[in-house]
């Protein structure tokens, strides 16, 4: 899929947990403590796909605070979730970026992104995409289990947009 941008400044907080996470995202004052800093961050994202229930074992995850860009390699199921990596991956506090370079075992076609901004909810989104604000649950399911009610989306999230069947 290429790189996909995200807002730095929005998302999962999962580097402000630990200091030495933390530290990816700043200017490491040494090549040593930057690679520390990378692979724990790197370990971070993984753990949170975990959590999401996507798979994350056979895939390989590094970070780069240098330039705040998460690259994700490795072979996937399908489009969904391979759609859902990106998204988990870059909407964490911190990403300016997601470099996809995994392969599909079932290639469909690709979603669109939307990034939420103030005022949005799912219900705009589906207008927009759409053409139909009752369309909202198509996105609201297409973006599970990152969302966990279709009130729940902030602004600087990016979100799935699935082409309708």
């Amino acid at each position: 899929m290429g790189m996909i941008s995200f807002f730095k400044e929005a998302g999962e907080k999962l580097f402000g947990k630990k200091p030495e996470v933390a530290a990816a995202v700043a200017e490491p004052s040494n090549e040593e403590k930057a690679a520390a800093a990378n692979a724990a961050a790197s370990d971070a994202i993984k753990t949170y796909l975990r959590s999401q229930n996507l798979p994350a074992d056979d895939l390989n995850i590094t970070f780069s605070g240098a330039d705040q860009i998460v690259t994700v390699a490795g072979l996937v199921d399908s489009q969904a979730t391979q759609e859902k990596i990106v998204l988990c991956c870059g909407n964490v506090h911190g990403v300016a970026g997601v470099a996809d370079e995994m392969q599909c075992a079932e290639p469909a076609d690709q979603c669109t992104y939307h990034m939420v901004v103030s005022g949005d909810n799912l219900s705009k989104i589906a207008k927009a995409v759409y053409g139909d604000a009752n369309k909202y649950p198509v996105i609201f399911e297409a973006n599970k289990p990152m969302l966990t009610h279709p009130d729940k989306i902030y602004p600087g999230q990016n979100l799935r947009c699935p082409p309708l069947a």
